[in-house]
């Protein structure tokens, strides 16, 4: 991607030669909590940076609380449900507007960390547990708001995905892992929306602070992404000030007065911090704070109502159909059915999460209000509170539930999560909704056999009662216009089309971090490596209440044809992969298409499968499109640590298509051929039995075993063997070629007395080489 800076840059270089030393200290720490300094001297503005990424949040005076209205759209894991990067775009777009007619040129978001466990205290600020979906749902919001003229910070570069002392907690994971699952969503975004900015997380990654860790900050980030932009801290991210810059880590923020500033002039004084370092750190910041100052549009307006309507129309998106016995779902807004809305969720929704993310809405909806307006009436509309804020409920309560439910021919039960049970600052502890939320569920289904459950959570749940209530939605905390947009679904006005971009668990002890989680004593070790999310209950083939990738429709879609651009690929080719897919309901619809990539025999242990690519598509009833997918090299690739780069392995791959990570009627297989097969170096430490395969190693492979079974296993024996000793005979020569394979090959000198010897073996080596 072509670099955006590229005139700011050269006016920073020129503005950073006639600057002092102070003066680029001073430039490199926040002015306050929001903004950045001004040099004034040479014209070097000020740029303003504040909250997202699902709605502006401007301070209005020294409390976050009394901030500016603004439009509230769901939250990423409500956005990450739609599947869908053109409304990723609208909303991008939207934020951006809001952000120019209140001043705003940095906006701070999209956060894109993976849900490594549903426990995360912030997962409701993060798109998927999938990089790939993550990593293309972020470049299209990136590309929305910049496409306005105004930053984002893409958040929180990396490995961050606990709250628990998320200031010094160390996150311990192998390269492989790093690579192939914390990293490509940031790659993906960076290398297709270039965002203005990159805030890294508080965290260490293997030892080192994320703010002064140059693997992240300089050797991927910029050398091998090609990132142009700025770092920034995350708000008191910063340790080592000095050990900061050389590592590549521009802005920190809050500023901290003159603190940081002395560290960095002494540092430049004393010789252990560059000037050119120095320079050069500050150019990269400078150039943006140029570009974002200048892309200002100081006579911006908003029309809330046009964004409230978007909102409206994003959180339909969002709401995912879970479950629809006897098509309970859509109501039948003519049939004058008595409706029981139980929950005070219907009448104060929760909407959002709570934390550095919350937004003061310009307006509000809820479900209750949306739902007379639809269908014409407070007779038909009966409403129980059920529980208070906190979720907790009483006799009293349950028994005018269990009243209006008995007394209603529908029972729509809102439940959830509370504000104090997930928030940024803290993991939550359990997967369980209130207890008072389980009760009310269990109290209206014992009364209505028709009993609808809407949820209201920014994450993963468990729901022991979910075998007794006949239709379920997902409604996330779908933002201000989440009430309107449910009453739309309940309704029929909008077809259901969102799909699950995490895993719900059956239970806390199915998930793959259930014994990891969270990290203690300032140590989390990612010990279950890949296989997170839809990769670990695949891997294990453990049964999930709802699948990655799962969501129902009021209509229904077939899948046909799938066809591949050629049988054999090389592993430097594309492949193109056509499907396909048919409205086969009613009504009009929307399809999520998702196309996953198995390998059949893996060098290393790789998942079941991989999403790779996806796709939604409108369809009215009776329609069939053909949707069209490209798949990359990398596509096929896994890391290897051992030659630290992208490898594939030739053989067969499967291509799955279908509507979820659990549904993928349609497969074909691709054999793909490698020019350089990967053969790792044979060393001393090799095994004997890595010699077997390696194409100069094999010739010396029966020389090295017969050093240990001599004759044994190759001469005849003159004495006939009866059946029992011939079975005694190959067990032992299977025990002793298992005991030889797996021996490091320089152990063959001391288990040869000498008659192998160091030297013989360094001859074998070398003619490997």
């Amino acid at each position: 991607m072509s670099d955006p800076f590229t005139y700011y840059k050269a006016r920073a270089r020129e503005l950073v030669l006639q600057m002092t030393l102070e003066e680029k200290a001073l430039l490199l720490s926040g002015n306050g909590s929001w903004t950045t300094h001004k040099v004034e001297r040479l014209g070097i503005p000020s740029i303003y940076m504040t909250d997202g990424p699902h709605g502006l949040r401007k301070a209005l005076g020294p409390s976050m609380a009394d901030s500016v209205p603004a439009t509230c759209f769901p939250t990423a894991s409500a956005l990450g449900s739609t599947w869908n990067t053109q409304l990723m775009e609208q909303v991008g777009a939207a934020l951006a507007r809001e952000c120019q007619a209140n001043d705003v040129q940095l906006l701070l978001g999209p956060g894109i960390n993976m849900k490594r466990s549903p426990l995360g205290g912030r997962n409701f600020e993060y798109f998927s547990e999938d990089p790939v979906l993550t990593g293309h749902l972020a470049a299209a919001y990136i590309q929305g708001v910049q496409g306005e003229g105004v930053g984002t910070s893409l958040k929180h570069f990396a490995v961050n995905n606990q709250e628990f002392e998320r200031m010094v907690s160390n996150s311990n994971l192998d390269e492989r892992t790093l690579r192939e699952i914390y990293l490509p969503a940031f790659e993906l975004a960076i290398t297709q929306a270039q965002p203005w900015s990159v805030m890294c997380a508080y965290n260490k990654v293997n030892g080192v602070y994320a703010s002064e860790n140059p693997l992240l900050l300089e050797q991927i980030l910029r050398e091998e992404w090609g990132f142009e932009g700025f770092v920034v801290s995350d708000w008191g991210a910063v340790h080592d000030r000095v050990r900061g810059v050389l590592a590549g880590l521009n802005l920190e923020m809050p500023g901290s007065g003159e603190v940081n500033r002395k560290k960095i002039i002494e540092a430049v004084n004393a010789g252990r911090l560059p000037m050119s370092r120095l320079d050069e750190v500050v150019a990269s910041l400078l150039a943006v704070v140029l570009k974002a100052a200048e892309s200002r549009k100081p006579q911006a307006r908003v029309d809330l109502d046009q964004h409230h309507a978007l909102a409206r129309q994003v959180a339909g998106e969002s709401i995912i159909l879970l479950k629809n016995e006897d098509h309970l779902l859509p109501l039948d807004v003519g049939a004058k059915k008595k409706l029981a809305l139980i929950g005070a969720f219907a009448k104060e929704p929760r909407y959002q999460g709570a934390g550095s993310s919350q937004v003061n809405p310009s307006r509000i909806s809820n479900a209750h209000d949306e739902l007379l307006e639809l269908l014409g009436g407070s007779e038909r509309i009966g409403y129980a509170s059920g529980y208070d804020t906190e979720g907790v409920t009483t006799p009293s309560l349950l028994e005018e539930a269990q009243r209006l439910a008995r007394d209603s021919d529908v029972a729509i039960v809102f439940a959830g999560l509370p504000d104090s049970h997930e928030s940024e600052g803290f993991d939550r502890s359990s997967l369980d909704i209130p207890e008072g939320h389980h009760r009310l569920i269990d109290t209206v289904t014992q009364a209505q056999p028709n009993t609808v459950v809407v949820l209201m959570n920014g994450s993963a749940i468990t729901m022991p009662w979910v075998g007794r209530v006949k239709a379920l939605l997902e409604g996330w905390l779908t933002g201000q216009a989440g009430g309107g947009a449910i009453a739309d679904i309940l309704t029929g006005r909008v077809n259901p089309s969102a799909k699950l971009a995490e895993t719900f668990p059956q239970r806390l002890e199915d998930t793959p971090t259930a014994t990891e989680f969270p990290g203690l004593n300032q140590e989390t070790y990612y010990g279950e490596g890949v296989f997170i999310g839809y990769r670990y209950y695949d891997k294990k083939d453990i049964t999930p209440l709802f699948p990655f990738g799962f969501g129902l429709s009021y209509t229904t879609f077939a899948y046909s044809e799938l066809s591949l651009g050629s049988p054999s690929i090389k592993d430097t080719d594309g492949l193109t992969v056509r499907v396909k897919v048919k409205n086969t309901g009613k009504v009009a619809g929307k399809e999520i298409v998702q196309l996953y990539v198995r390998e059949d025999r893996p060098v290393v242990s790789r998942p079941e499968k991989e999403l790779k690519a996806f796709t939604k598509v409108a369809l009215d009833p009776g329609e069939e499109k053909t949707v069209s997918f490209t798949l990359k090299p990398r596509d096929f690739a896994y890391y290897d640590t051992a030659r630290r780069r992208w490898s594939v392995t030739p053989g067969r791959f499967d291509i799955l298509v279908g509507g979820s990570s659990r549904e993928l009627p349609l497969r074909q297989h691709v054999q793909v051929e490698t020019a350089e097969v990967a053969v790792p170096a044979l060393t001393r430490h090799s095994m004997v039995k890595e010699f077997k395969n390696h194409p100069k190693g094999k010739a010396f492979y029966s020389r090295l075993t017969h050093i240990i079974t001599g004759d044994a296993f190759t001469k005849q024996n003159p004495v006939k063997l009866t059946p029992q000793e011939e079975r005694a005979r190959k067990k032992a020569e299977m025990s002793t070629m298992v005991f030889v394979n797996d021996m490091p090959v320089y152990k063959l000198v001391a288990f040869s007395e000498g008659k192998f010897t160091d030297q013989m073996l360094d001859d074998i080596l070398a003619q490997v080489q």
